[in-house]
């Protein structure tokens, strides 16, 4: 048994277009509304393609009625199995999400930056994720790729990309991007002892960062480490 030719995408175009016209206006088009539609200049090409979409069984003709178009139920089951795809291909997308991956943050000895932001990445940069990877709501996170390996035992890697919520505010013990006031930006464990934060890395050959309060500025808290192994 032959398998059947699939519908050419000028063909696809037809029976699209056939289906929505007669959905907004009830009768079917014209041959030539098909064609300006689909962008068929020529009438007898349109007949060409609408002979084959009948010898198909996606629709049937009256050469003798003016707008002798009727759509048949094989035509009904490719328009159902097309929406359905668009669906699942809707639905697969829409599980993932783009978090923009805006600059560089030093696990390590704090580095000068010039500004109280993190460098800037190109716009289009961002690392894609499974919703089903995050256990808070996606709004407003962001990406950093570290540089330095200060947290080491906190299995952060120099190169590795962190994802973090923004947030102002630390608990005793969170992993967080931080900005100090002279100009420096950091990684590390938080941790606020009243009259000063000390900032712990997770590195034994590294010594621990103090500053009073006042000179810190919590930018996000890290929800997930993305392992990078190029």
């Amino acid at each position: 048994m032959m398998t059947e030719k699939p519908l050419s995408k000028r063909q696809q175009n037809i029976l699209q277009f056939t289906r929505g016209y007669m959905d907004d206006h009830g009768r079917p088009p014209t041959i030539r509304e098909i064609g300006k539609a689909v962008g068929i200049n020529s009438t007898s090409v349109v007949n060409y393609n609408l002979g084959k979409l009948e010898e198909k069984g996606y629709l049937d003709r009256d050469p003798d009625v003016s707008r002798g178009l009727r759509l048949t139920e094989k035509a009904d089951g490719l328009a159902q199995a097309v929406s359905q795809t668009a669906t699942v291909i809707r639905n697969a997308v829409d599980r993932f999400i783009k978090i923009p991956l805006v600059g560089d943050i030093v696990a390590g000895r704090p580095v000068m930056t010039g500004n109280d932001t993190f460098s800037t990445y190109d716009e289009e940069d961002a690392v894609e994720l499974s919703r089903a990877m995050l256990s808070e709501k996606p709004d407003g996170l962001f990406a950093l790729r570290v540089r330095g390996d200060s947290m080491i035992d906190a299995m952060v890697n120099d190169g590795d990309i962190v994802i973090l919520k923004p947030q102002y505010e630390a608990k005793n013990g969170d992993m967080v991007a931080v900005w100090l006031r002279n100009d420096t930006t950091t990684l590390k464990h938080f941790y606020n002892e009243g009259t000063r934060v000390r900032l712990q890395p997770a590195n034994p050959t590294m010594d621990a960062i103090y500053v009073n309060p006042e000179e810190v500025q919590v930018q996000g808290r890290v929800l997930m480490v993305l392992r990078q192994t190029a």
